[in-house]
């Protein structure tokens, strides 16, 4: 039985169940890696469109979206099937043309009349000196303005899926937004000027200005603090568990770690003794350990790993130290060798590159207990490596 509430079960339906979303479109969907409203309405504008009403097409800069209202002029079929459809218009200014390719007549007579008004919005072109609006966006009667959009969020898209297609879908999507109870601190909600989460998923999908968009806006500050949030909570839970989980002490007894520091031409820094007292304690614990050892480049990390492992070998186990190239084991066995050495205890390589007899023999060593430290590539954990 799934434990989430039930005031979330619209947003992870069926995509089907979005106003204009069917079979064939919620299978487009996927290509944006939407599968559920949940996915769609953090699927977020990333620019938008300006439909402000202007009084012409002329002077405004090719390719830019404009809304005008215009009288309908004369209907220019084309000379060819392949010609394109004219249609002459005429705002405050002078006339121009919409263009359209593959063209019903009786559809475009019907939405165009000759001698009405319409409001047009669309991309404006120019062509051999003709300001033209090839396929517009939206052909609507003077009255129905309310229908555009004064600005107009641009999503990303995929084949099958147009700005109206999400523009439809999201606003089903949007309607099924239920008020969640707050989770963020009050204090720093309010100092942050953070509006609720079905105020700021509702505030990113209606952006008026170019400042919404950015990372600095409130309602996506507030989305992006919820989801690292949730993501923190996420990673608690799953160390709750883990150190629910039995480990295997090891309790070292510190001598070969005190003779490795003892070899040192230099002094190991606080932070590094404190660090492997640390992982020292967690080793010697019930629990398993889960720590991450995070320092600057030459900080004397590899030291502590490499105290780590001491501690143990000391315990009667063995330790492997695995890097993510083979340069790099290579590196790390010929540094850490005279440590090895003045502690007394074994180091074997283990790459890909070891084949055959050699591959056995280290094998063999590791199984037996002869090798107290392995280090190596991915191959450590190839199914014949037992130690």
């Amino acid at each position: 039985m799934s434990s989430r509430p039930e005031l979330l079960f619209p947003l992870f339906a069926d995509l089907s169940t979005l106003t204009g979303v069917g079979s064939k479109t919620a299978k487009s969907f996927s290509g944006l890696q939407v599968f559920r409203p949940r996915d769609l309405i953090f699927t977020l504008p990333q620019s938008l469109i300006d439909r402000s009403l202007v009084a012409t097409v002329y002077g405004q800069p090719t390719g830019k979206i404009v809304t005008v209202s215009a009288l309908v002029l004369a209907h220019r079929p084309g000379a060819r099937k392949s010609a394109p459809y004219r249609v002459d218009m005429e705002d405050s200014r002078g006339v121009f043309q919409l263009i359209f390719f593959h063209a019903r007549a009786d559809y475009l007579a019907k939405v165009l009349p000759v001698g009405s008004t319409r409001l047009i919005s669309g991309k404006v072109e120019s062509f051999d000196q003709l300001i033209q609006i090839a396929h517009p966006d939206y052909i609507l009667d003077v009255e129905d303005s309310a229908s555009i959009p004064a600005i107009e969020p641009v999503y990303p898209l995929t084949a099958g899926i147009t700005q109206k297609t999400v523009a439809k879908a999201l606003g089903s999507a949007l309607a099924k937004l239920p008020e969640l109870e707050e989770w963020i601190d009050p204090a720093q909600k309010a100092r942050s000027g953070w509006p609720s989460w079905r105020h700021a998923v509702q505030m990113a999908h209606q952006p008026r200005t170019m400042a919404d968009l950015m990372a600095a806006a409130p309602a996506r500050q507030r989305l992006a603090y919820d989801e690292f949030m949730a993501h923190q909570l996420t990673l608690g839970l799953a160390r709750a568990r883990l150190k629910k989980a039995a480990g295997r002490p090891s309790m070292g007894t510190g001598l070969l770690r005190r003779a490795v520091l003892a070899s040192l031409p230099y002094q190991a820094t606080v932070a590094q003794l404190r660090s492997i007292d640390e992982i020292a304690a967690d080793m010697g614990a019930a629990s398993r350990m889960n720590r991450l050892l995070q320092g600057d480049v030459g900080s004397g990390k590899t030291l502590v790993a490499f105290l780590a492992l001491l501690i143990a070998v000391e315990s009667k186990g063995q330790g492997v130290l695995m890097a993510p190239t083979e340069i790099l084991a290579r590196q790390h066995l010929e540094g850490l060798q005279p440590l090895a050495e003045a502690a007394g205890v074994s180091l074997t390589l283990l790459t890909g590159r070891d084949k055959g007899k050699d591959r056995l023999a280290k094998l063999q060593a590791l199984q037996t207990g002869q090798t107290d430290i392995l280090i190596g590539t991915h191959a450590v954990f190839q199914t014949d490596v037992a130690f």
